[in-house]
């Protein structure tokens, strides 16, 4: 019996050191920042979330953007403007939180396909877009109207969004789906 226990365990390290790997990526990804010029920057981040449900799963890739986020609350500067738990109160935290259910759909989208290409890896990563900005600018709006006591209507919360972070979101998932798709094609040949 121990044997078998033995076994299981070497096989969930590989998952496990994969999880901690995009715990590192998802970490650079928000410290390598594009400056747009005439706005603020741009961060990697949601890429790196994004990958990290499609090439772990739900599981893995959930669990490496939960650890993402604990460090960051707990004071470990891996947020794109530092950490901590006053964190929370930042009108753009619903993006990070966001991020958990994303990398989870994202994943259990990719686990419930057939073969895995380009569109179907496009069609996830189009979904934890959905869910990133529908759950990020919700927060971003009851952070605005309800903790700072600013009267920001949704539509104007909305169009903050714009020209940066959406187009390049959208590229982003462009890039995440072509991306998944080149490994899961050197996989097939070399598996």
């Amino acid at each position: 019996m121990p044997t078998t226990n033995f076994n299981l365990q070497q096989k969930k390290l590989p998952a496990m050191a994969q999880c901690a790997l995009f715990v590192a990526l998802i970490t650079l990804g928000a410290f390598i920042k594009i400056p747009v010029p005439y706005f603020d920057y741009f961060t990697l981040q949601f890429l790196f979330v994004l990958l990290s449900g499609m090439l772990l799963g739900p599981a893995f890739g959930t669990l490496a953007v939960t650890i993402y986020l604990i460090m960051g609350l707990t004071g470990l500067p891996v947020f794109a403007a530092g950490g901590g738990i006053g964190y929370v109160l930042r009108p753009s935290f619903g993006f990070l939180l966001a991020f958990i259910l994303t990398s989870f759909s994202v994943g259990f989208f990719c686990q419930r396909q057939g073969e895995k290409n380009f569109r179907r890896y496009l069609t996830a990563a189009l979904l934890g877009f959905f869910i990133t900005y529908t759950v990020g600018l919700g927060y971003k709006y009851l952070i605005l109207n309800y903790y700072t006591g600013d009267a920001v209507p949704m539509w104007l919360v909305f169009l903050s969004a714009f020209p940066l972070d959406i187009p390049g979101d959208l590229l982003l998932c462009f890039l995440a789906a072509l991306t998944a798709a080149r490994l899961e094609k050197v996989n097939v040949n070399h598996g």
